[in-house]
């Protein structure tokens, strides 16, 4: 229950990642040592020269059909929606209705009686 469980990747590189643990103190304003293990040859001047990569994700594309069924479904929706709310503010108003005039029944009840002695 309380270990650390570390996440596995579903579609892996190949590439072996080692844990980062760190050997020495840095001070602010120093850059830090290269840690054992790494090589990079890049400097802090130099940029990419290729261009973004291109998101792998579909384009979405209309055509006039499924513009029509979208059209179509949201109004559908919309509809269906405005019914529901229509009728539980009817039920409402009905109901308040109804004890009004239960109210009104058992209070000229009661005060017809009370003139009646």
């Amino acid at each position: 229950m309380f270990k650390p469980r570390v996440p596995t990747n579903l579609l892996p590189t190949g590439d072996v990642i080692p844990y980062a643990t760190p050997t020495a103190i840095t001070r602010p304003g120093q850059p830090p040592a290269p840690a054992a293990g790494y090589s990079c040859h890049h400097t802090a001047s130099a940029r990419p020269s290729a261009p973004a990569p291109v998101s792998a994700r579909p384009t979405v594309q209309l055509t006039p059909g499924a513009l029509i069924t979208v059209v179509v479904g949201g109004t559908t929706v919309v509809l269906i929606v405005g019914v529901v709310l229509v009728s539980l503010l009817l039920a409402i108003a009905l109901t308040g209705v109804s004890l009004t005039i239960c109210a009104l029944v058992i209070r000229s009840l009661v005060n017809g009686q009370g003139k009646q002695r």
